[in-house]
């Protein structure tokens, strides 16, 4: 027997304030998360598997047509006329109650009940699938408890999506434990929510998949689905295969200080050529961090935006794959000394000063950046405000409850202030 388990689709994420970047590729992004799904059938046609397993947050959000749906049920019937059932749990994102259009399944969907726990026996396999759906977006209570007892001599596999208890970053669902889960005598859990694979524990399986397909910077890495096969009652086999066609990635690019800015875009594209390495049919849309001490901090000082596009250029000689620069972001420092700056009696020794004295108290950073930022904030348009409420980790703001944050944005502050003040001193 052979079953794929994948999760958390968002078919139809609306990838918000895409626009405001040059040269974005917009209809890719867009297509992405249709994409990956046709990439999962095509997987299981090939891999030839019995079943697959939707753990929940097949779609987004309600849909805005039916052409959503249909879409999704027209990959459903691939499966189908191939004998492969599917089988599926909704999640907070598509609970019975966020959506309201309906396009009816084919006949080998079976979409658990949102209002107890259901077990499908399937005789011919010897496999036990349990399964709870979500009847709106808020499941506050944990939903293992009322699954089925395992069913003696088959291969039992429990379908949740759920946050595990104390799981840092996310919100709370359907929350439930380690032990509760092991209590159950399953061999097997599918879980949904976790963006990010985590295999929670081998003994039985517990594994959060991730998601199908990233949706912003922050959803970096392969994203994929788990392919498992049992032999009898034994898992012999758990993969996980990538089926993302755009790949989120983050890289820090560390700069020498005797990089000049003719040598940068050859040091870049070094970088992402291996950063890309072994992905060649994936758009990869990658944000760039260029960190270190080095005099071009300097340069970019005088002329904004020159190392970005140095890096634009970089990612343009880049060969076996194809690169979108989704940011590129300065970690830089300009080589001066700013101990001894500190010791002088002139503005730059007292900005030194300061900006040590709000390093050291919290309360006064978080101040100071609320009183500074109060009017550009009020200037943020709507759209903006929609968004980081509806999806914040999608957006690149700071957040001004979180000291780290402030600091970073009051040290870079300093740091350009240091290097337009010395861009007649310090040359690249």
């Amino acid at each position: 027997m052979r079953f794929i388990h994948a999760a958390d689709l968002h078919i139809d994420s609306p990838l918000r304030g895409l626009s405001r970047y040059q040269g974005v590729p917009l209809e890719q992004l867009r297509g992405a998360t249709r994409r990956a799904l046709e990439r999962l059938v095509e997987l299981a046609i090939h891999e030839k598997v019995d079943f697959v397993l939707i753990a929940g947050d097949l779609y987004d959000r309600d849909w805005l047509d039916f052409h959503t749906g249909l879409f999704v049920r027209e990959q459903m019937a691939r499966l189908g006329k191939q004998d492969i059932r599917v089988f599926m749990v909704q999640g907070n994102h598509d609970a019975q109650g966020v959506i309201t259009r309906q396009v009816p399944w084919p006949d080998n969907v079976k979409v658990f009940s949102s209002r107890k726990a259901e077990t499908v026996r399937l005789e011919h396999l010897g496999v036990a699938i349990h399964g709870h759906s979500f009847s709106d977006s808020e499941v506050p209570e944990d939903l293992v408890p009322g699954f089925p007892a395992a069913v003696a001599g088959f291969f039992n596999i429990g379908l949740l999506h759920t946050s595990l208890t104390g799981t840092v970053g996310h919100d709370t669902y359907a929350p439930t434990s380690l032990p509760v889960i092991k209590s159950k005598g399953y061999d097997y859990w599918a879980l949904g929510h976790i963006h990010a694979r985590w295999v929670v524990c081998e003994q039985p399986r517990v594994v959060f998949c991730g998601n199908l397909q990233g949706r912003h910077a922050r959803e970096t890495g392969p994203k994929g689905c788990e392919l498992v096969e049992v032999q009898g009652s034994v898992l012999q086999e758990a993969r996980f295969v990538p089926l993302d066609v755009v790949r989120w990635q983050q890289l820090q690019i560390a700069l020498e200080p005797a990089l000049g800015l003719h040598e940068l875009p050859r040091h870049v594209t070094q970088a992402l050529q291996m950063a890309v390495a072994g992905a060649a049919d994936a758009l990869h849309a990658v944000r760039v961090v260029l960190c270190g001490e080095s005099p071009l901090h300097a340069l970019e000082a005088r002329q904004p935006g020159t190392l970005a596009a140095a890096v634009q250029a970089a990612a343009q000689d880049v060969t076996g794959a194809e690169v979108w620069i989704e940011q590129v972001k300065l970690d830089l420092r300009s080589p001066v000394d700013r101990a001894q700056l500190a010791q002088g009696q002139d503005a730059v020794a007292e900005l030194v000063r300061w900006v040590d004295l709000l390093s050291a108290d919290a309360q006064a950073l978080a101040g100071f950046c609320r009183s500074s930022l109060s009017e550009v904030l009020t200037k943020v348009p709507p759209e903006v405000h929609a968004a980081l409420a509806l999806e914040p980790e999608s957006l690149d703001l700071p957040r001004l409850d979180d000291p780290a944050a402030l600091l970073a944005l009051v040290k870079d502050a300093e740091a350009t202030l240091l290097a337009r003040l010395h861009a007649g001193e310090v040359l690249p």
